[in-house]
């Protein structure tokens, strides 16, 4: 299993927002200069993430505004909102298994429970880090 850089961009989008927005206005050019990307993903990350309710963008000079409390926004809520659709699964199982072979019929049987066992699990894991950590470890690092 491999999450895509989307996860860690969106996650450094939030965090750049958070930091910068009291002095500055956020804008997918600024963001994308921060995290070394082009502004289209940046803007494709940001579209997901307000779709997911996690931020709120301005046109003009408006810019890019979280809308929760840093430590209300889980790795989850980041992961679901650009690595997923909705409760859309963290396995994707070949299609066609030979229902002739007695491999074949029995391994939805056989897999999918521990399939989903794991997906909760991995879910349950996210839920139990915040933006708020990333945000204080940034601070911190940059403190020195």
């Amino acid at each position: 299993m491999q999450v895509s850089t989307k996860f860690t961009i969106a996650i450094h989008v939030l965090t750049a927002t958070a930091y910068f927005s009291k002095d500055q206005k956020v804008t997918s050019e600024f963001l994308a200069a921060s995290v070394g990307s082009n502004p289209v993903i940046i803007r494709n990350i940001m579209g997901q993430l307000k779709k997911a309710g996690l931020i709120a963008v301005k046109r003009g000079p408006g810019g890019m505004a979280i809308t929760r409390p840093l430590d209300q926004i889980t790795f989850r809520d980041v992961y679901r909102a650009v690595e997923t659709h909705g409760e859309e699964a963290l396995f994707r199982f070949h299609s066609n298994p030979n229902l002739k072979c007695p491999v074949g019929r029995n391994i939805h049987f056989a897999l999918d429970d521990i399939l989903e066992a794991i997906h909760r699990d991995f879910e349950e894991d996210l839920s139990r880090h915040t933006l708020a950590e990333v945000y204080e470890n940034t601070v911190r690092a940059i403190a020195g």
